[in-house]
């Protein structure tokens, strides 16, 4: 989240503050009136997290002790509850539980936002389906987060809640696609939900996974007055002309997510530990270990490009829609109308531009020239300094070769 908007909801917060304390009188009427507050307007029960633990919020209580304050009454999953404060509990991040919770804090004078647990993380658990959460009687709709050979990780669509998937047919599906799915079974095994059923389609609307988008950062502005476009002798290309006369514009880095990364040891790079077993000729366990990462958090643009790596030589029809999920993924994050750059050399740049880049080339093997023409024209125009060499995949699709020639040349 960007400092204006966390201003603009400070602002915000001081208001819904005022309202909620209106015509009280001391400090037991306020925490009253906020334990009403949360009574009338967050739905009971709802998900949450206590220390990183996934727990279901029964009630918010006052018991009238002025020390202790509001208090949460918690389910776990096995069915226990607990009594925590309400400031140890972190709702979801946009939800009315979170606004009241942010206003609660900055009432008791402690800071109103704080790290949202409930964002991902390669160790962090989920919240798992419960038996009311899906009808038989009808379709289900879900994200899927990881793939295996008979099973696959999915997330309930509009939901946080995670279920395995038992159905054939799922070795044609790829993380952040949604499935809907004509259910048989539910059940319980170790613990962990699991569904049977019969995929009715698949289909990728990254709008509709409800995702964080990815932060921008800028980093000063770019002129092209000072990029090396040739020797001075040279002409400029054509494809350059266009972006030296739109002039200088903003660059940014954008957000990398690598769930599994150690910012202490720059050795632990999970996407790396994925292409070592790669080249060890152990692609099973490279493609798990990427599946992890997207399980972990959709928003691993990395692992999308190397997922569709994997699988680029043999079955390009499949490696486009890795590759796809992360450019839109992507796209989501920079919103429309973005005018700025976003240059190789700004390394979190990478992961979508290599999804852009699989994507285009994808597109030009499948025949679809215009499509991939576009593409890597886009990729021109985020990064000047082409560090992937699509001006010459331009002119090759303007000389209309196929890439099957182009490959045989």
């Amino acid at each position: 989240m960007n400092r204006h908007t966390r201003d603009d909801n400070l602002a915000d917060l001081d208001g819904l503050i005022e309202e909620i304390i209106v015509d009280t009188y001391d400090e037991s009427e306020q925490l009253s009136a906020f334990q009403q507050a949360f009574e009338d307007d967050v739905p009971m029960p709802v998900d949450a997290f206590v220390i990183g633990e996934p727990v279901s919020v029964i009630a918010i209580l006052y018991d009238g002790n002025e020390r202790r304050g509001l208090t949460a009454r918690c389910r776990r999953e096995d069915g226990s509850e607990h009594v925590v404060a309400v400031p140890d509990v972190s709702f979801p991040q946009g939800s009315s539980g979170a606004r009241y919770l942010a206003a609660y804090r900055k009432w008791l004078g402690l800071p109103p936002f704080i790290a949202d647990a409930s964002a991902p993380s390669s160790r962090k658990r989920r919240h798992k389906a419960a038996a009311g959460d899906i009808n038989l009687d009808e379709q289900v709709g879900l994200v899927a987060l990881s793939v295996k050979e008979r099973t696959a990780r999915c997330r309930l669509l509009y939901s946080d809640r995670i279920i395995t998937l038992r159905a054939s047919g799922l070795w044609n599906l790829v993380p952040g696609e949604i499935v809907t799915v004509n259910p048989h079974k539910q059940w319980r095994y170790g613990g962990h939900p699991y569904l049977s059923g019969e995929i009715e389609s698949a289909r990728l609307d990254v709008a509709a996974l409800d995702l964080k988008p990815l932060r921008l950062q800028e980093l000063g502005i770019w002129n092209p007055d000072e990029h090396y476009w040739g020797e001075a002798n040279e002409p400029i290309e054509e494809w350059a002309k266009l972006i030296v006369a739109r002039g200088s514009r903003p660059q940014f880095e954008l957000e990398q997510v690598l769930p599994g990364a150690d910012p202490a040891d720059p050795f632990a790079d999970p996407i790396s530990e994925a292409n070592d077993l790669k080249d060890a000729g152990d692609l099973e366990a490279a493609r798990r270990r990427l599946m992890e990462l997207c399980e972990s958090d959709l928003r691993c643009l990395d692992a999308h490009a190397h997922l569709g790596n994997l699988v680029f030589d043999h079955g390009p029809k499949e490696a486009i829609r890795h590759y796809e999920v992360g450019v839109r993924i992507g796209e989501l994050s920079l919103g429309d109308g973005f005018d700025g750059l976003l240059p190789w050399g700004l390394i979190d740049n990478r992961p979508l531009l290599r999804c852009m880049h699989g994507y285009g080339l994808c597109l030009w093997r499948l025949g679809r020239q215009p499509e991939a023409r576009h593409i890597f024209d886009r990729m021109l125009w985020l990064n000047p300094a082409d560090n992937q060499g699509v001006r010459f995949l331009i002119a090759d699709i303007q000389n209309r070769r196929t890439w099957e020639e182009c490959q045989d040349a």
